[in-house]
Parts: C-alpha cells; sequence; structure tokens
C-alpha cells in the first residue's frame, strides 16, 4: 500500500466530512433519494465515510471491498425484488463505488455504474459535493426507472436517510 494512501486517511477529518455533510446537505441527499424513489421500485441508500478504521487500512482493504461490507451491514440486500442500490464515498481516497443487489445487477452493466462513479469523483474532486450527491442519486434513479418502474405508492424498504460514518 502506498504511503500517499496512508497520508490521505491520516490527514482526512471528520469534522471537516461533518462540515462538507452538515444537517442541512444531508437532508437534500434524503429528500432527492425520497424523489427519486418516487420514480422507480428500486430502493438507494448512500453511505459516506471519511476514511477506513486503521485495521482495514493496513489490510489494504479497497474503497469497493468496503462498499461490499458495508451493503451487507445496512441490509441494502433485503429487498423483496433484490432491488438495493448503495452509493459509498470515501473521501479519503476520493472513491465513490456503487453496489447493485443482483436483482439490478441482472440488468445493470458494471460498466453504467463505473461510469456514474467516475463522473461523480469528477465533481468531489472539484469540491462540488452536493452536486456530486445530487447527480449519483439522479444517475442511479434513471437506470432504477428504466428497468424498475414505479410500484405500489408508499413501500420504503429501506430508510432514505444517509449514513455518516
Amino acid at each position: 500500500m502506498s504511503a500517499l494512501r496512508w497520508l490521505r486517511h491520516l490527514t482526512c477529518s471528520a469534522t471537516r466530512t461533518r462540515a462538507l455533510f452538515n444537517a442541512s446537505v444531508l437532508a437534500e441527499i434524503e429528500a432527492a433519494i425520497a424523489a427519486a424513489e418516487a420514480r422507480h421500485a428500486g430502493e438507494i441508500r448512500f453511505v459516506i465515510e471519511t476514511s477506513l478504521p486503521w485495521p482495514l487500512l493496513w489490510h489494504g482493504v479497497t474503497a469497493r471491498a468496503r462498499a461490499v461490507e458495508l451493503f451487507a451491514r445496512f441490509h441494502v440486500w433485503d429487498t423483496a425484488a433484490n432491488n438495493g442500490v448503495l452509493i459509498y464515498m470515501l473521501r479519503a481516497d476520493r472513491a465513490v463505488e456503487i453496489i447493485a443487489d443482483r436483482g439490478v445487477a441482472a440488468r445493470v452493466g458494471e460498466a453504467e455504474w463505473a461510469a456514474i462513479c467516475r463522473e461523480v469523483e469528477t465533481q468531489f474532486r472539484a469540491g462540488r459535493y452536493v452536486e456530486g450527491c445530487r447527480g449519483a442519486i439522479e444517475a442511479v434513479a434513471r437506470l432504477l426507472a428504466r428497468h424498475f418502474p414505479p410500484g405500489p405508492q408508499g413501500v420504503n424498504e429501506l430508510p432514505n436517510q444517509p449514513i455518516l460514518i
């Protein structure tokens, strides 16, 4: 593992993350998820992590591997139609990962998710965090709407609140 990655994780401040993603921004992300989910039958979770815990960093855990772990921890897979999607941001690595449940993965290819991630990472590198979050939610919503049309109103299997770690 590179010394630069260690340095980024060491210096990435949770205080700064909380400032960037204050209560107002988190409420905006939650509202964007709720609005997006009204247009499709999928479920979106959004997780923002400042930096990896030291044991994970020591073992070289990637942002992708961490996203998979959090996908399971937050039960994003636990939807009736297997249509949950996790948008994960690791600030220290300036990385965004999208993990889709098997029902979604069977219809949406990895290349489409990767394209969304790279676009959002570009927004984040430019310091446009709110725009990046909104863009990620909107892009995921477009893909879910294409493959999972809206179902019965009022069905919300996963919380819309973003998770700040």
